[in-house]
C-alpha cells in the first residue's frame, strides 16, 4: 500500500517537528516547503521538499513556492473521477491526503502602530490560503489550527483515518480562518470602508429575548479577552439564556467602569458588588476596605425589590457567609431571595450548596479574571440595524476628576468625589437619559431611560425613597447637561448636595448660578468630552 502523503507548510514552527514525527510513525510520507522542510530535516525527519514535487524551487523572492499546478492537482484531484485518476497516473503525481498550513502573520502586522501598506503587503500570504481552501474544497484533512494536531493524530492512531464529519468540521474552520484573514486585509486596505464580523457559536440559548424567537446563540469573536462571555464558566444551574447573556455583558460594563474609575482617580482596588435587572444597575456598592460582607449588604439594600430575580456580579470570592447574605439579607422572615445569576471569581462548595434551589435556576458563573483583570473592553461596538449595522468605538472614556479643566462650583469632600466617580460609572453604563443617586459608596436610586432629564431626576428620587433611603446629602450624576435649572431644582428639593454633570447647554450659566444659590456643589466637564450616553 502506498504511503499517505501530508503537505506541511507553516510560518510558525512550534510543534511541527513532533507532529511530523507522529505522522511518520503512522506510516505517512511528508512533503514540506522551504523553511518547514529545513526545520524537519534538521530534526532528522524524513521529508521531501515541495520543490522536488513541482519541478523547481521558490521564485520571485519566495513569493511563489506552493502555487503550482502539480501540488494543487495533488490536493484537488477527485479519487472518484476516472479523468482525475488518469491525469494523476499520467503525470506521476501523489495524492495528498493531509494539508497542514498556517499563514504569514498579516493580522499581527496590521495591529502594529507603525505598519505601512508595504509591510502589510509583504505579510499577505497567497500560497497558504490557496492550499487551505483547496484542501477544504476537496475534502482532505486540512489543519490550520495547531490545537487540532493532537486530536487528529489520536484519531489516526485509533481509526486509521478521519471520517467525513470531522473532515467537514475542519474544512469549515479552514474557510473561516481564511475569511478572517482576507477580511483583515480588506478592512485595512479600505481604511475601514469594508467591515465584517466572523464569530464562532460557543453557547446555544434555549431561545431568544422572547420564547417565540427560537433560534438564539452566543457567538465568540475574541476568546483572548479574559472577560469575553465565553470565558465565564457555568458551575451551577441551567444554561444562561439570551437575556442572561445580555445582562452579563452589562454587568461587566458596570463593574469594569467602577474598577477603572477608582484606579485612575484613587489608585485603589476595592470590593465591588453590582446587581442588574433588565440590563440596568439596581444595586451597586464599593467597600472601604477588603470587607466583602459590608459591600454585599450595601448592594442588596440599594433596591431590595428590584434585585428580586436579578443578576449579581462581584470581584471577590463567594463563600458560605456571602452566599447566605445574597439569599436572605433583608428578606421577610429570612425567606430565600430568588436570583437569576451570580457571577464571581470563585465559589466555595458550601456557597453553591447554600445558593442551590429547586430546578437549579440560580445560575452561578465563575471567571478568575474578575479578581485581577477588570479592564475595559477595547474592541469596537456594533449594533444591527435594518439593512446594516452601526459601528462605534467602545465605551472607554474614564471620568478623571484630577483634570485641571474640571469646572467646580464649591469644593466636594473626598467622599462626595468618590461618589461622583461611582455615580458616573453606574450612570454611564445605564440606558440614557439617566440620573444616578449615590451616597457613601452605595447606589440609592437610578433613574434610567427617561425621555427628559427632569423625569430622570424624579424617577431616581422616587426609586431611592421608595427603597427607604434618605436622599438628604446624596450625590447625583447626570449623563448629559441640564438644559434648564428645573432638573437641579428637583434634586435640590430632595436634599442633593453635590452633582457631577457635563456642560454644553446654552443655559449653563443659568443652571450653574441656580445651583450655587441653592448651595449645591457642581463639578463639570464638556459634554462633547464626557457625555455618558449608553444603550440607545
Amino acid at each position: 500500500m502506498e504511503k499517505k502523503v501530508a503537505v506541511l507548510s507553516v510560518y510558525h514552527k512550534e510543534g511541527i517537528v513532533d507532529f511530523a514525527k507522529a505522522l511518520v510513525g503512522l506510516g505517512w510520507k511528508i512533503v514540506a516547503s522551504g523553511g518547514t522542510a529545513r526545520k524537519l530535516a534538521e530534526a532528522k525527519v524524513p521529508v521531501m521538499d515541495v520543490s522536488d514535487l513541482v519541478g523547481g524551487g521558490a521564485i520571485l523572492g519566495h513569493k511563489v513556492v506552493t502555487l503550482s499546478r502539480e501540488l494543487h492537482a495533488s490536493i484537488l484531484a477527485d479519487p472518484n473521477s476516472e479523468e482525475d485518476v488518469a491525469d494523476m497516473e499520467r503525470l506521476g503525481l501523489p495524492w495528498v491526503d493531509l494539508v497542514c498550513v498556517d499563514m504569514y502573520p498579516l493580522e499581527e502586522e496590521i495591529a502594529k502602530a507603525d505598519c505601512t501598506l508595504e509591510s502589510v503587503i509583504k505579510q499577505t500570504d497567497i500560497g497558504g490560503p490557496t492550499m487551505i481552501r483547496a484542501a477544504a474544497k476537496s475534502g482532505r484533512i486540512v489543519i490550520c489550527d495547531p490545537a487540532d494536531r493532537e486530536w487528529i493524530i489520536q484519531k489516526l492512531k485509533e481509526d486509521g483515518d478521519i471520517d467525513l464529519g470531522y473532515r467537514n468540521q475542519l474544512a469549515a474552520k479552514a474557510e473561516r480562518v481564511v475569511a478572517e484573514y482576507v477580511l483583515a486585509s480588506a478592512q485595512y486596505r479600505s481604511n475601514g470602508s469594508y467591515v465584517g464580523f466572523i464569530g464562532e457559536k460557543v453557547r446555544q440559548c434555549k431561545y431568544g429575548e422572547n420564547a417565540w424567537q427560537a433560534d438564539a446563540a452566543l457567538y465568540g469573536m475574541d476568546e483572548y479577552d479574559p472577560l469575553s462571555l465565553e470565558n465565564f464558566e457555568l458551575i451551577m444551574g441551567t444554561a444562561p439564556s439570551y437575556n442572561n447573556y445580555c445582562d452579563l455583558d452589562r454587568l461587566i460594563q458596570v463593574i469594569t467602569h467602577i474598577y477603572r474609575g477608582l484606579a485612575i482617580n484613587y489608585n485603589m482596588e476595592l470590593p465591588i458588588a453590582v446587581a442588574c435587572k433588565h440590563g440596568n444597575p439596581c444595586g451597586v456598592a464599593i467597600g472601604t476596605s477588603d470587607d466583602a460582607i459590608v459591600t454585599l449588604r450595601s448592594m442588596i439594600a440599594g433596591d431590595t425589590r428590584a434585585i428580586l430575580g436579578g443578576s449579581v456580579i462581584v470581584n471577590f470570592p463567594i463563600g458560605e457567609v456571602e452566599a447566605d447574605l445574597l439569599m436572605t439579607f433583608l428578606t421577610e422572615n429570612g425567606k430565600r431571595r430568588l436570583l437569576d445569576m451570580v457571577i464571581a471569581p470563585f465559589f466555595s462548595k458550601t456557597a453553591l450548596e447554600t445558593m442551590s434551589r429547586k430546578e437549579d435556576k440560580c445560575r452561578c458563573l465563575e471567571n478568575l479574571a474578575l479578581a485581577s483583570d477588570l479592564q475595559l473592553a477595547q474592541s469596537p461596538r456594533f449594533r444591527q440595524v435594518r439593512g446594516g449595522c452601526l459601528l462605534q468605538d467602545n465605551y472607554t472614556k474614564i471620568l478623571d476628576l484630577r483634570r485641571s479643566d474640571v469646572v467646580k462650583i464649591g469644593e466636594a469632600t473626598y467622599q462626595q468625589e468618590m461618589d461622583m466617580i461611582l455615580g458616573w460609572a453606574i450612570g454611564s453604563t445605564s440606558n440614557s437619559n439617566t440620573i444616578t443617586l449615590v451616597r457613601d459608596g452605595m447606589l440609592i436610586g437610578n433613574g434610567v431611560a427617561q425621555q427628559d432629564r427632569v423625569g430622570a431626576c424624579k424617577l431616581a428620587i422616587m426609586r431611592a425613597q421608595d427603597s427607604g433611603h434618605d436622599t438628604e446629602g446624596a450625590v447625583a450624576y447626570s449623563d448629559s447637561f441640564f438644559p434648564f435649572p428645573d432638573g437641579p431644582e428637583v434634586l435640590y428639593e430632595a436634599g442633593i448636595k453635590a452633582i457631577f454633570t457635563s456642560s454644553g447647554s446654552v443655559n449653563d450659566k443659568e443652571v450653574f448660578a441656580a445651583c450655587k444659590e441653592w448651595g449645591i456643589i457642581v463639578y463639570s466637564l464638556p459634554d462633547k468630552d464626557i457625555r455618558g450616553f449608553f444603550g440607545h
